[in-house]
């Protein structure tokens, strides 16, 4: 059953945009190190949007590859096109990796019916367990609790990422799929009450920059210790904010590249975060203990 602190881990890029795999190795390390519980891998975090199909794969193969079986590898296989998720997500299945995390499809705004059809196929094909991934935010689609539940009956299929923040499903989804079908928060401003009210972890972007603390909020949120579960979120809350400040993953770039994990680079048309956010994010980030690289 896939947890606790799991984190949608950036694409490290040159200033040109090429994908770096030396600061993939030491972003992995640092996780490790910091006690985070799996790497999601070329989810939307992760630029998945702006990969050729050839960087994505070989993006999932050299992370498995670096993580050496000390941390369990996700990796994000979405798309709007049933047959090329289901083309990716065969191609992904041959590596050591733990589970797929497939997006709803996006643009394409398809039915209930449509989104059960194809995750079907997909689960059906595929010899990994599958994680579905709700945020209507970016998608135009919600994946209904009942059409959750629905397709929780399959056994490939093991969980859901839930990004609505809408607390109230998770009660419904699990009286509906079960205690083993894993419950994760994508929305870190409410992750910790959705653990609270029984949800299984959160996949993160908070967890990027602050991974200790992100692992110890689900270690006492999951343990239903709110007090002090509150204690460690309020210095995390600033991140959960303005890492949002402008699209996702622009400032959790910026944030990273502070800190001197990765490189400067982003893809088109994502650009660096403006100079008039950079204070905003700094003084999350220094609330949270986070502290830049100095000069």
């Amino acid at each position: 059953m896939l947890t606790g602190s799991m984190v949608a881990l950036v694409t490290p890029m040159s200033r040109d945009g090429a994908v770096d795999h030396g600061e993939l190795g030491g972003l992995i390390d640092f996780h490790v190190d910091a006690g985070t519980e799996a790497l999601i891998i070329a989810g939307t975090t992760g630029e998945s949007a702006t990969l050729t199909r050839a960087e994505h794969v070989e993006l999932l193969e050299r992370s498995a590859e670096l993580a050496a079986g000390r941390i369990p590898i996700i990796a994000g296989t979405g798309s709007n096109s049933t047959r090329q998720t289901l083309e990716l997500s065969l191609e992904a299945s041959r590596l050591p990796i733990a589970a797929l995390l497939i997006v709803t499809p996006y643009y394409n705004k398809p039915t209930q019916e449509g989104l059960v059809r194809h995750y079907t196929v997909i689960a059906d094909a595929v010899d990994k367990p599958i994680i579905l991934y709700n945020v209507p935010g970016r998608t135009a689609v919600d994946l209904k609790p009942a059409t959750v539940i629905r397709l929780a009956a399959h056994p490939g299929v093991v969980g859901i990422k839930d990004a609505t923040a809408e607390l109230d499903r998770v009660a419904e989804l699990r009286e509906g799929c079960g205690r083993k079908f894993s419950l994760l928060s994508g929305d870190d401003l409410s992750s910790r009450e959705f653990m609270l009210a029984g949800g299984d972890g959160v996949i993160s972007v908070t967890g990027n920059v602050a991974p200790a603390g992100l692992r110890a909020l689900c270690d006492a949120a999951r343990a239903g210790r709110r007090d002090e579960a509150e204690a460690i979120d309020s210095k995390l809350v600033d991140l959960h904010r303005d890492l949002f400040i402008e699209s996702n993953p622009i400032p959790v770039k910026w944030a990273l590249h502070e800190m001197g994990l990765i490189g400067p680079g982003i893809r088109l048309p994502l650009t660096v975060l403006e100079a008039r956010h950079r204070p905003a994010v700094m003084a999350a980030m220094v609330k949270a203990g986070v502290e830049p690289v100095t000069a």
